[in-house]
């Protein structure tokens, strides 16, 4: 029984370490996009859905108004997703500088109102690249003119682009911050190996006629979440080898980690609900190997009191673990100028490992708090 035991921990092991080896190869696969300079022709609208973002929308609107991209081709729509705050009002205040709101105003209720925000916002668009956000995002000068000089010179149908969090008030707000860049990498690198499957949704672009072309969001309305993940996979199916992930620090999107643990875990649960949706079941079969893998480390780190053997078996796991991820997350946090963070890979690990196997059970309960509201 032991044998087989450790038969099956040093095979999910293997499992995870090939996995991460998939992801070292496929983020290094993907070179970092030369900027292109102007002139460019493409007609953008930039889609904001905002809910109760007061505090922050206006710093959002005036980067995406400070950008250097030529202004008689940016078009900018934000949706009021039924604010409760001044959203509305401050958004208002724009419309003389080229900013459009636009109310929902649904008498029914609904299970999706951001995917239900953008579809509005892409019917009234007038843009042939659609470039979403979000209302508490920050963003430098260049980030529309990155990704469009990547759209023109490389003729994608949709291109995800990097997201970070920024101005962290504590150490766990910097390990959310290490491990989001986990995640970011894994979109990014599935990209690099030719098999687009996961994004974000605070810096994604999308030509208009293929949004229309492969639905919009139909068949993955019933969820609140996946209007960036979902949507992807749709456009891969359709279009293999026409996404791109774009390497360039200027079109890197700012936003903040979550402040507490009950507000990162409802975040996470929602990330988690969308995978039973994956159109790509291969890499559904990825995130089960790892979840596994996180089982068999917590087992062995149980039965480890028990028996010094299993002990061992765990130290084992753990340090492939530590050596293969720091050797994946170092040129991701290169890439954003934070090296330092993988420092923090040491605290973070254990503490992932049980977040891991809980949001992991948690996903499949699929209802969850969004923006004060109880949705699935």
């Amino acid at each position: 029984m032991i044998a087989l035991h450790s038969f099956v921990s040093l095979f999910l092991t293997g499992i995870y370490l090939l996995l991460v080896i998939y992801l070292i190869r496929g983020w290094a696969n993907i070179k970092v996009t030369r900027p292109r300079v102007a002139p460019f022709q493409t007609k953008v609208t930039v889609l904001i859905a905002a809910r109760n973002e007061e505090e922050r929308i206006n710093l959002t609107i005036e980067d995406v108004l400070a950008q250097d991209y030529p202004k008689h081709l940016l078009e900018i729509i934000i949706v009021d997703d039924h604010s409760t705050d001044n959203t509305a009002a401050i958004i208002s205040s724009y419309a003389d500088r080229g900013v459009t709101l636009l109310k929902l105003n649904e008498a029914e209720p609904l299970n999706s109102y951001k995917k239900k925000a953008i579809s509005e916002a892409i019917k009234l668009s007038t843009g042939e690249l659609m470039v979403a956000t979000d209302a508490d995002c920050r963003m430098g000068s260049r980030w529309l003119s990155s990704i469009v000089g990547y759209y023109e010179t490389d003729n994608l149908v949709m291109i995800s682009s990097p997201v970070t969090y920024f101005e962290e008030r504590s150490l766990f707000e910097l390990m959310q911050t290490l491990e989001f860049g986990y995640l970011i990498g894994i979109g990014a690198a599935f990209i690099g190996n030719g098999r687009a499957s996961t994004c974000n949704g605070a810096n994604f672009a999308y030509r208009k006629d293929v949004f229309y072309e492969v639905g919009g969001f139909k068949g993955i309305d019933e969820l609140a979440s996946g209007d960036d993940e979902l949507l992807l996979q749709k456009v891969a199916e359709r279009y293999p080898g026409k996404i791109g992930f774009l390497k360039h620090t200027d079109a890197v999107v700012y936003t903040h980690a979550k402040h507490t643990l009950r507000e990162f875990m409802q975040q996470r649960r929602r990330w988690a609900s969308k995978s039973t949706k994956y159109k790509d079941k291969k890499v559904v079969a990825f995130g089960i190997c790892i979840w596994l893998f996180n089982i068999s480390l917590l087992l062995n780190a149980g039965l480890g009191f028990y028996d010094f053997y299993f002990f061992k078996l765990f130290l084992v796991q753990i340090l492939l673990k530590y050596m293969f991820e720091v050797v994946y997350l170092l040129p991701i946090t290169s890439f954003f100028k934070r090296s330092y963070l993988v420092s923090l890979l040491v605290l973070l690990i254990p503490l992932h490992i049980v977040y891991f196997v809980v949001i992991g059970l948690m996903g499949n309960n699929h209802k969850y708090l969004w923006k004060g509201r109880v949705v699935k």
